[in-house]
């Protein structure tokens, strides 16, 4: 089931309305890889058979089905509970068993799906606009940083952010002014 038409240009990421954490990007239809989607399992729950992308924004769990589907697999999905506005895309986990990325176009795409889910824009007017990728997994930000810089993108330095709030929280800014590099 799919949630009505998808047009051709399409907000990937929906801003939360009640709390305003998540961000929105916006590109042309969402191309979907397998290696985008081992990149946006990083925000996914494994199960014995399959793996579930949840999100807040309907729109994104339609087009990673939809792009599921045109890769030739079955996918389902469907809204989590009666009163809550989280949508799942569920899907089996024997389809992408035994993916490497082993190409520069399969890396980025790996990138993309990292960054639609773990990734983030600056919101507020009174700082700088900058794109930033964030996890508690120190070892998977690294692994998505060296992507970037042996892809001749530049990205800050891995820090923590704030040591008080979370000790294990890790994030790096993307520092081209160019996003379509990794896009």
């Amino acid at each position: 089931m799919v949630f009505g038409k998808i047009p051709s240009m399409v907000t990937a990421r929906e801003p939360h309305k009640d709390n305003g954490d998540s961000v929105e990007t916006t590109r042309q239809r969402l191309k979907i890889s397998k290696s985008y989607l081992i990149g946006a399992l990083h925000d996914a729950t494994e199960r014995r058979l399959t793996y579930r992308i949840s999100q807040k924004s309907k729109k994104y769990v339609a087009l990673i089905a939809l792009g599921i589907k045109d890769l030739g697999c079955k996918a389902w999905v469907y809204r989590e509970g009666k009163n809550r506005q989280v949508y799942i895309v569920e899907f089996s986990r024997f389809w992408l068993k035994n993916i490497k990325l082993n190409s520069k176009r399969k890396k980025l795409d790996y990138v993309r799906g990292y960054f639609d889910t773990e990734g983030g824009i600056s919101k507020s007017k009174k700082v700088r606009y900058y794109i930033y990728f964030a996890q508690k997994n120190l070892t998977d930000l690294k692994e998505v940083k060296q992507i970037l810089e042996e892809n001749h993108i530049a990205c800050g330095k891995i820090h923590n952010p704030s040591k008080l709030v979370d000790p294990n929280y890790w994030r790096f800014l993307y520092k081209e002014t160019i996003l379509y590099r990794f896009c």
